[in-house]
């Protein structure tokens, strides 16, 4: 009799916890089909596991509130609800900018002692909450965390948070529109990072233009039709 031999990699899927690459493109596409993964602009779908904000995840969104708005932006037209807590500065004229759907956004800007209460209290019927994280002691963030596990919603920081699944970074690169000395601001070019836990912990980025020139976020480059996303390589 001759013994059958399987490649190696056929002996690694088989294992309980490995996935090669097209199982794990199957899981992100069932996940969106069956609501467990919120849309976001396709600009920023190569930075997310699953390609997009994964229900009972935290994210948190370090340097620009641009780009947690356009986070809300894609999920909210897409018929999500989200809610806004702690942020009091947050305008609701650069939240309709970006293409959030004032419709579905409920805001909660002085919640003062309550904050984490309150917070609580939307991750119970809220898809998306956005808080502002210098605001939650560390007991009380992870408890939110655990609560949107539980939940199935998505927690939304503005800054550092502990134990967060994915954190995105954004550093800006330039602005453009001032290139013969005057002018108005129009676009700006930003460098997105992303890196986390899990499927998420090779780090990724992208370039972007945030806003770009329709206001919402664009591809990094006018003549590129998506974002340049690169595989940071790890030691």
């Amino acid at each position: 009799m001759t013994a059958v031999v399987e490649p190696p990699v056929a002996r690694l899927a088989a294992l309980p916890g490995v996935s090669t690459a097209s199982r794990v493109a199957a899981q992100a596409e069932r996940a969106r089909a069956t609501g467990r993964v919120l849309r976001v602009a396709p600009a920023l779908a190569g930075l997310l596991p699953g390609g997009g904000l994964r229900r009972g995840s935290t994210v948190a969104v370090h340097g620009a509130t641009s780009l947690l708005l356009a986070l809300l932006a894609e999920a909210t037209t897409a018929g999500s609800w989200a809610a806004v807590v702690g942020m009091p500065s947050l305008g609701l004229a650069a939240a309709a900018e970006y293409g959030v759907d004032l419709d579905r956004l409920a805001l909660v800007p002085r919640p003062g002692a309550e904050l984490p209460q309150v917070v609580a209290a939307l991750l119970d019927g809220v898809d998306v909450v956005a808080v502002q994280a210098e605001t939650v002691q560390a007991a009380a963030a992870r408890r939110l965390s655990a609560r949107a596990r539980h939940r199935g919603a998505v927690l939304l920081t503005s800054g550092p948070w502990p134990g967060a699944d994915v954190e995105l970074s954004c550093r800006v690169e330039a602005w453009s529109g001032l290139e013969e000395g005057y002018g108005h601001l129009r676009e700006r070019r930003v460098r997105v990072r992303a890196h986390g836990r899990g499927s998420a912990a090779r780090p990724r980025t992208a370039d972007l233009q945030l806003p770009g020139p329709a206001g919402a976020l664009a591809a990094g480059a006018a003549a590129a039709p998506r974002p340049v996303v690169r595989a940071e390589a790890t030691a």
